[in-house]
């Protein structure tokens, strides 16, 4: 059997989350994977809700664009409720422990998870809560090599953040074996 992940990735601009989506993708291309990426332009990039929605398959991807995730990940309240509604009844919703979901929602796991905080108080920047999330998402699927992940992210972030980045994609790990 194949393995493939529909993820979507979801917060507001700035936050780094289609930087998230292309660094998955960059690690997936270097674990010898398939792997397409997307994103939302426009307005709705500058502080309102964005998105990155990402493909990683072991087989040829048949269509480049999410049709109905198996991942859904949301860092902001307007995110999760303009993203998180559609989702595989077999998948999994990551959301930050701020939001509150609506009634309803049908998912397989559900996570509420402090990765704002975790970034905040353990890291020490909101700014790699980015990070923090691909740490959770790896250390959950698997879907891409510890390794791969890690060179993809050096390969995209500002010189002098090395060790901040490491930092948080540790903690993303720890949150990741907490579950």
């Amino acid at each position: 059997m194949s393995k493939q992940l529909e993820l979507r990735l979801s917060g507001s601009g700035g936050q780094g989350l289609i930087t998230a989506g292309i660094i998955l993708a960059e690690a997936a291309l270097k674990d010898n994977m398939n792997a397409i990426q997307t994103q939302s332009y426009g307005p709705e990039a500058r502080g309102g809700a964005s998105k990155a929605e990402v493909i990683i398959s072991d087989a040829a991807i048949d269509f480049p664009k999410v049709t109905l995730p198996t991942m859904t990940l949301a860092l902001t309240q307007i995110a999760s409720d303009k993203y998180i509604g559609d989702i595989s009844e077999e998948g999994t919703i990551i959301v930050d422990d701020t939001i509150q979901l609506p009634e309803g929602i049908k998912a397989k796991n559900i996570y509420k998870i402090p990765i704002i905080k975790t970034a905040v108080s353990e890291v020490g920047k909101e700014i790699v809560a980015n990070i923090v999330a691909l740490g959770l998402i790896v250390g959950l699927t698997g879907i891409v090599s510890e390794e791969s992940l890690e060179q993809a992210i050096m390969s995209r972030i500002p010189k002098g953040t090395e060790d901040l980045n490491r930092l948080a994609l540790k903690k993303g790990y720890e949150l990741a074996k907490n579950i």
